[in-house]
This record gives C-alpha cells, sequence and structure tokens, in this order.
C-alpha cells in the first residue's frame, strides 16, 4: 500500500512538473518570449527523456532521478521568464543541474564498461559545455542581426566562463557521488 501511494506522489510531482512547464509556455506567448515559448517547448519534450529511456535501454530509474531529470526541464523553463536576468545564481543552479545530468550518462556507461568515468565525464562536460556556449552565440549573435528575439541569450564573455565552470561542478558532483546514487542504472547501455 505505502509503495502504490509513493508511486502516486511521483507521478503526480511529474505531471505538476509537466503542467508548469505548459504553463511557462502560455506565459511566454502572452508576453511575447519566443525564448519562453520555444525552451518549454523543449523542457516538455524533455521530461519525457526517462520514460524513453526506461523502455529503449530497460532500466527503471529511481523517482528521485526521475523528478531530478524533470526538475532540471523546469528550471530551465522557467528561468526564461525573468530568473536568468533576475537571479544572480540561476544560470549557476541550471548549469550545474544540466551537467550533472550529462555527468551521470557519461559516468554509467564507462562504469558499464568497466573504464574509469573521470577522464571520459570530464572530457565531455567539458567540449559539449564549449559547443553549447558557441552555439549560444551563434543563435544569439544571429537573431540580433535579423532583428529578431533570441531563443539562446549570451551575457558575455565572463558568463561564458562561469557556465563552464559550474558545468564542471556538476561533472565533480557526479564523480563523487555517482558511484553511490547511479548503480540502479548500469544496465543502461546493454
Amino acid at each position: 500500500m505505502a509503495r502504490t501511494t509513493h508511486q502516486i506522489g511521483i507521478k503526480t510531482v511529474e505531471r505538476g512538473i509537466r503542467y508548469a512547464i505548459v504553463a511557462i509556455f502560455f506565459v511566454g506567448v502572452r508576453r511575447r518570449k519566443p525564448a519562453a515559448v520555444v525552451n518549454a517547448v523543449v523542457s516538455l519534450i524533455g521530461t519525457y527523456t526517462p520514460d524513453l529511456l526506461e523502455r529503449l535501454f530497460d532500466v527503471e530509474f529511481r523517482p528521485w532521478q526521475r523528478v531530478y531529470i524533470e526538475s532540471a526541464m523546469f528550471t530551465h523553463s522557467v528561468g526564461m521568464l525573468g530568473p536568468y536576468d533576475d537571479v544572480w545564481w540561476w544560470d549557476h543552479l541550471t548549469h550545474t543541474h544540466s551537467a550533472s545530468i550529462l555527468s551521470g550518462i557519461i559516468h554509467v556507461i564507462a562504469r558499464r564498461r568497466g573504464r574509469d568515468p573521470a577522464p571520459r565525464v570530464l572530457a565531455v562536460v567539458v567540449c559539449l559545455g564549449i559547443a553549447w556556449e558557441l552555439v549560444e552565440y551563434a543563435i544569439h549573435t544571429g537573431a540580433n542581426k535579423l532583428g529578431i528575439d533570441p531563443v539562446l541569450v549570451s551575457y558575455g564573455h565572463a558568463d561564458t566562463a562561469l557556465d563552464l565552470v559550474f558545468n564542471l561542478v556538476g561533472a565533480l558532483l557526479v564523480l563523487a557521488f555517482g558511484d553511490r546514487f547511479l548503480d540502479n542504472l548500469r544496465q543502461f547501455t546493454e
């Protein structure tokens, strides 16, 4: 009985996150903020990532892992409504959160293959972090040249450097705690 109640509680949290992202979509439409609209759509799709991975790889995420992934989608999409501009630590939170998810995937794959995850996690997070920042800059620059609102915003060199630092914070957290918190996903690559 308690397990069923717990499962119902997790499904309620997941639905709540999805409904909140849908609300962000409508607020973005109302405010005429294309960045919020596009990011809400991408984030809503991203909330189904645990379901997709469970079906494709015959794994089972723990409830907190599902909520962790889905809450990253929420924090990113809500950030487009103002917290990225108004809350000094919001960008640091979202970069750490997202990088820890990416790092977790790489960590699980490396452990499954019997390899040390540290160099792989760090290499992927640094390389994809730099690639993301370049894409962000290109989209921002292109949108400015076209005279439209960018769906991704680049805030300059200092922000880019801090984004990369907080990506590494997410990676280091996974390297410190991944073996303990991700052991249920080791069959992920089978």
